[in-house]
């Protein structure tokens, strides 16, 4: 399952991911990333937040790629991720080398409390 709310006075993308993610939910969420990118400026953060996922397909690994390069040709300026239990992170790290510009700030974060701090500094 997921959610994605665009806040365009924070000129903040959010996207959780909770329970079990599925290859056949991630165009849904792709989409409703692109709705929510139209209102964001150059310079906004993205924050990911996988406090709640218990697992993602490795089949979503295509869609979380597209994801990351909508965007950075948006103008993404810092991505902030939420992983509470690091042996679920799906490879992030080297994806986001492929298909973020060298300028984007990434930041990791064990939970959500200590993410939205960074966020609000």
């Amino acid at each position: 399952m997921f959610d994605v709310e665009g806040d365009k006075s924070k000129q903040l993308l959010t996207i959780s991911y909770s329970g079990r993610v599925g290859a056949d939910e991630m165009p849904f969420c792709v989409d409703k990333i692109k709705d929510s990118l139209a209102d964001m400026e150059p310079g906004f953060r993205l924050l990911a937040d996988f406090s709640k996922m218990e697992l993602m397909d490795y089949a979503c690994g295509i869609y979380v790629k597209e994801i990351m390069r909508l965007c950075n040709a948006r103008g993404v300026s810092a991505v902030t991720r939420v992983f509470p239990d690091a042996k679920k992170d799906i490879g992030l790290y080297i994806m986001s080398c492929f298909h973020y510009s060298p300028d984007v700030h990434i930041m990791t974060y064990e939970n959500l409390e200590l993410a939205m701090q960074s966020l609000a500094a």
